[in-house]
């Protein structure tokens, strides 16, 4: 399911984008959920998850350039796109790492050309991130934030380099298809992330999270030379 947050203080333009953007997924027959925001306060006050935010400059109270800073400074990934109706604000649009801006009144094809872009950039950034699937909610998570993967009672615990730790149920043979040569699996109930390995000695493996991985001794001389050949390759 992709989450989808439309921000804008006029009602009209919230439900016109709301309309194209149903009709875009809906060719593409992909699941969308919607949430609608009156202004940037009311955004900024939601903790869920947003994978495309459509949000409007002009707002009377905290404007969208401002809202827009504030939520990548508390480390907001999504797709940002604005809608305004000044074209050069665009220039300011670069310092929070926008993906596209529409001008109002928003044109269906500029709106189609803008979609067809962010789509094709959601399906390559799938191939360097893991998508996390708990109930009937799903995540994204870029596999360069996973330091390790540890099983439990066939629950999966993801440890993110925020020090967050993300669990679900996975069996970790599945997983570990899903992931790249920069993983290893060192033991049976972890995968490692190479990128985040500080050291090895006497079978544990050494975290830059601080945190220490067991390596099995049927894995160690294994181990040793995939590290090796990883280092090579940097």
């Amino acid at each position: 399911m992709i989450h989808i947050a439309i921000c804008d203080d006029e009602k009209h333009m919230s439900d016109h984008i709301r309309t194209m953007v149903s009709d875009f997924f809906c060719k593409k027959n992909r699941e969308i959920h919607f949430r609608i925001f009156l202004s940037g306060e009311e955004l900024l006050s939601c903790d869920g998850q947003i994978d495309i935010l459509f949000l409007d400059i002009q707002m009377k109270g905290m404007d969208g350039m401002e809202t827009a800073r504030k939520l990548r400074a508390n480390k907001f990934r999504g797709f940002l796109i604005f809608i305004t109706v000044l074209k050069e604000m665009v220039f300011q649009s670069f310092e929070v790492q926008a993906y596209d801006y529409l001008v109002k009144p928003v044109e269906e094809k500029q709106f189609e050309k803008t979609m067809e872009r962010l789509y094709a950039s959601m399906q390559n950034a799938s191939e360097d991130s893991l998508l996390v699937q708990k109930g009937y909610e799903g995540r994204i998570i870029p596999k360069d934030e996973i330091v390790f993967c540890e099983i439990i009672d066939r629950k999966i615990y993801l440890n993110l380099t925020s020090g967050e730790v993300v669990d679900y149920y996975e069996r970790i043979e599945h997983l570990e298809t899903k992931l790249d040569s920069q993983f290893f699996r060192c033991h049976r109930s972890y995968l490692i992330n190479l990128k985040h390995l500080k050291g090895y000695k006497n079978g544990t493996a050494y975290m830059d999270n601080g945190k220490e991985v067991p390596v099995s001794r049927l894995r160690s001389k294994e181990f040793s030379g995939v590290v090796l050949q990883y280092m090579k390759n940097m």
